[in-house]
């Protein structure tokens, strides 16, 4: 969070209030009397200003933008926070609490895909597909439920379409979360190759015990 100090314009309009009375009441000419009109004037402001400080405002930091060294990487995860931006956005101004909830999900599961994308660049084809194709449709979604809700308007048509956009988002968070899952389907693979080799190594050589083989299929 950045603070941010907002003057009160209450000390400028009552410096200007002040040089006018002064000047309807004295009607100063002389350089002398110009003088006092400066100095009443600069007191005013003053004792204005300690009574009326303004107010502190504060205001979300920028995000300073992603490196990794690789562009394409790069811009795709920027891609990806202006759609999260935007999710955020619908977020807030549906009153729907259940669909509120939902884009939450949605909102969670979209962060942890492209947080992905940072540690793990190979999953880039798959990360763009999901950008170009299954995100912008959620979002279609969300802008469209948004609309029927601000439209003011009750009737069988509106009604029953964001009743079939609730329901479509339930189908859409369960195919996020597949979508999320197979992202470690290559680290997961891995990792079975390894164990399988630490295994065959162990038995080689006799150090693999029977107890610790029957605990693995416990």
């Amino acid at each position: 969070m950045i603070e941010i100090k907002k003057k009160s314009v209450i000390p400028v309009y009552g410096t200007g209030i002040v040089w006018i009375l002064y000047c309807l009441a004295f009607t100063p000419y002389r350089i002398w009397e110009l003088i006092i009109l400066a100095c009443v004037g600069a007191l005013t402001y003053a004792v204005l200003a300690m009574l009326f400080p303004g107010d502190v405002i504060q205001i979300e930091a920028p995000e300073k933008p992603v490196r990794t060294g690789d562009d394409k990487v790069d811009e795709l995860f920027a891609e990806g926070k202006k759609s999260l931006a935007e999710m955020r956005r619908l977020r807030e101004s549906i009153s729907n609490s259940e669909v509120q909830s939902k884009t939450d999900n949605l909102i969670e599961i979209t962060d942890n895909i492209f947080n992905k994308l940072l540690v793990e660049p190979g999953v880039y084809n798959h990360v763009k597909r999901f950008a170009d194709f299954f995100l912008p449709t959620t979002i279609k979604l969300l802008n469209s439920y948004e609309k029927f809700g601000q439209s003011g308007v009750t009737g069988e048509n509106i009604t029953g379409t964001m009743e079939r956009i609730n329901t479509a988002l339930d189908t859409t968070i369960s195919s996020y979360k597949k979508f999320y899952d197979s992202l470690y389907e290559n680290q997961a693979l891995d990792i079975e190759a390894e164990i399988s080799v630490q295994e065959t190594m162990l038995k080689k050589d006799g150090l693999l015990e029977t107890d610790l083989t029957d605990r693995r299929k416990e």
